[in-house]
């Protein structure tokens, strides 16, 4: 840009700066203005061209020149066209200019035919033509103008130039969404399907995906959104990994539905996150599972502050109970949750906070009795292996005569039904929490066995699932805080495996799997395939824009770095502690038949438990353990993995 143009540029940034500042009452007064003075000549031009002639209009046809602007302005203001604020002006605004041109047209008409004055029929057409491209394109280049030139299209000119993979409605919107948008400026769209690669879509061109290299180098492209709402985790999957060989960031948007109606900003489009990435697509929920226990029912969720808590708080609440009470120790956890839940569109249901600690056999009872509660899903425990390891004695009081006391509770208020939301780690546990969590299963088995013939017996069922994602003992928040600190991403062994599931799946299927069973049931959930932590950090390192550094790549980012087996830590984890396994009406949930102790052998060995409890002789409670739970083998070196080959990211 020369002198000169640098000059004209200042004086337009500093007429639209002027404007910018000017109230309200004066940017009507020149945009009036403005449209009086164009709509005279686009009268004039329109009789000019019907004639062929300039000098005539004026001559022979002042009068409906002078008509029209002071007919036509005032259908504008009824319209609602001098609200409208420019830079925000879209297709809705150039439909009503359309409309308010048609219908001065209408009214000019009338009124020259009264007033008798002569006018050819056809400048009417033309002069329609005429209003509505200067009317409209006006706005639209004062819109493109102040945005250019304005302190904040100044901003727009150094976003971040991205390229949208999918031409579809949900592309359009996104790039609708990101015309306001000073993080993003998109420049291009990339798509598969080879009929509309070539063609321009929302003023973009749409380029095969094979072109991201070029469009990198021509527009300096930063990142992909992926503006598939409906694709499938494995495609996205596939599709990552084929982006992530460009020196570019991946990023997804929020669902288009909410995009769309403002609910959610373009600020809130973020970078894959491996969660995206892992495991299979969720199967569809069975509708009557998911209503079956809660549908007009009170339902009380104790341990509600937690992961899987809540989010089996905002699934009931999905379902229309009549009553949700959560029942949960820490305040700050439980305020949380109620401010939540109040603030969802299912907020019509009564939502009732209670702080408390499954402990209290008494003011358990009396809640449940209180509001009547029919369905309670017992989600409380420690489910930290190393934090548990090194606290015995409050891990079992909680895990097991928590989930005692809870139980009887529930008998005695008459709840119908209960269901224990377990873990992998109950089966051949090698730490505390894990045969915790099998002796808590084992509590339930034996009192639903016991009180079999009882006209009034609370139905009692158990749902053993493995690792979720991004919750509180997840590995993934870990990893995500080491890699913003720089390094390095901690793994305990390079062999170790887990199970994985996100949250939501995982509590939908607790819930159905809860309306299953007769009463001591035992259910597992499909897992799927296993995943390699290692695997899991590359990835997570990879999806940061990142580099691996290791001996191939000395100079990457990030190391990892090998730590060893924590105590009572399994390279791999299982679901099921004996072979006989049968399936359920649901394809992801399978019952598991496992081996149990009668009430009465069990009741006295409870007892004893609880006196060691308070004692905090840990060596006893151990061996204990080992005499009670099947399996349980403290573990203090590597357990070698079954030949199962685990699922590798790549």
């Amino acid at each position: 840009m020369n002198k000169q143009d640098q000059g004209i540029d200042s004086i337009f940034r500093q007429i639209v700066s002027q404007f910018l500042k000017a109230n309200r009452r004066v940017k009507q007064g020149i945009v009036v203005l403005s449209d009086l003075v164009m709509l005279f000549i686009a009268c004039w031009m329109a009789l000019a061209l019907r004639l062929g002639d300039i000098v005539e209009p004026m001559q022979r046809y002042w009068l409906p020149c002078v008509l029209v602007p002071l007919i036509s302005v005032p259908v504008m203001a009824r319209l609602g066209l001098y609200r409208a604020v420019i830079r925000y002006m879209g297709h809705v605004t150039l439909w009503v200019s359309f409309k308010a041109v048609f219908l001065s047209v209408l009214i000019w008409g009338a009124v020259l035919v009264v007033l008798e004055v002569p006018a050819p029929r056809s400048v009417f057409f033309i002069y329609g033509f005429t209003a509505v491209t200067l009317v409209a394109g006006s706005r639209l280049y004062a819109r493109w103008l102040i945005r250019r030139l304005s302190p904040s299209g100044q901003r727009l000119t150094r976003a971040e130039p991205v390229a949208v993979y999918g031409a579809g409605s949900a592309g359009a919107q996104l790039v609708a969404a990101l015309s306001d948008s000073a993080e993003f400026q998109a420049v291009a769209f990339l798509d598969d399907d080879l009929q509309k690669q070539g063609t321009e879509i929302s003023g973009l061109r749409v380029y095969s995906p094979d072109s991201l290299s070029s469009l990198i180098e021509q527009y300096g492209v930063k990142s992909v959104l992926l503006a598939l709402p409906g694709l499938a985790r494995s495609e996205r999957r596939v599709l990552v990994e084929k982006i992530s060989v460009f020196p570019v960031s991946v990023k997804v948007l929020p669902g288009i539905s909410q995009l769309a109606s403002g609910s959610v900003r373009v600020s809130d489009i973020r970078d894959v996150d491996v969660t995206d990435l892992l495991g299979r697509d969720p199967a569809e929920p069975v509708a009557e599972l998911m209503t079956a226990c809660i549908t007009d029912k009170v339902v009380m969720v104790t341990g509600a502050g937690g992961s899987i808590g809540a989010e089996i708080c905002r699934q009931v609440l999905g379902q229309k109970p009549k009553r949700l009470v959560l029942f949960e120790l820490s305040e700050f956890a439980l305020y949380q949750l109620e401010q939540e839940l109040n603030a969802l569109p299912d907020a019509g249901v009564q939502i009732v906070p209670v702080l408390g600690s499954v402990l209290d056999q008494g003011h358990l009872e009396s809640i449940l009795r209180t509001f009547q509660v029919n369905t309670l899903y017992h989600a409380a425990a420690y489910k930290h292996v190393p934090m548990v390891e090194s606290n015995i004695a409050s891990g079992l009081r909680n895990n097991v005569l928590g989930t005692l006391r809870t139980a009887q509770a529930a008998i005695a208020a008459h709840v119908s039904d209960f269901v224990l939301v377990s873990t992998d780690k109950a089966v051949r546990p090698t730490n505390v929490m894990g045969a915790s969590k099998r002796l808590a299963e084992m509590v339930l088995q034996a009192l639903s066995e016991h009180r079999r013939f009882s006209r009034e017996s609370t139905r009692f069922v158990m749902v053993r699932f493995g690792n979720v994602l991004g919750s509180s003992g997840s590995v993934i928040p870990l990893f995500r805080q080491q890699i913003e600190q720089g390094g390095p991403l901690t793994v305990t062994h390079p062999d170790i495996n887990r199970y994985f599931m996100t949250i939501p799946e995982a509590s939908a299927l607790v819930i159905q799997a809860g309306s299953m069973g007769e009463g001591g049931d035992v259910f597992v959930l499909d897992m799927g395939q296993p995943v390699r932590i290692v695997d899991l950090a590359k990835e997570m390192i990879r999806l940061a824009g990142l580099s691996l550094r290791d001996a191939t790549d000395p100079n990457g980012d990030i190391e990892i770095r090998y730590t060893g087996l924590r105590p009572g830590e399994k390279l791999y984890e299982e679901l099921l502690i004996g072979e006989s396994v049968s399936g359920t009406r649901h394809p992801m949930i399978m019952r598991a038949c496992e081996n149990m102790l009668a009430w009465e052998l069990l009741q006295p060995r409870l007892q004893e438990l609880e006196l060691l409890t308070r004692s905090g002789k840990s060596e006893a409670l151990v061996s204990l353990l080992q005499q009670l739970v099947d399996g349980y083998q403290p573990s203090v070196q590597v357990i070698e993995a079954p030949t199962m080959e685990p699922h590798r990211l790549h």
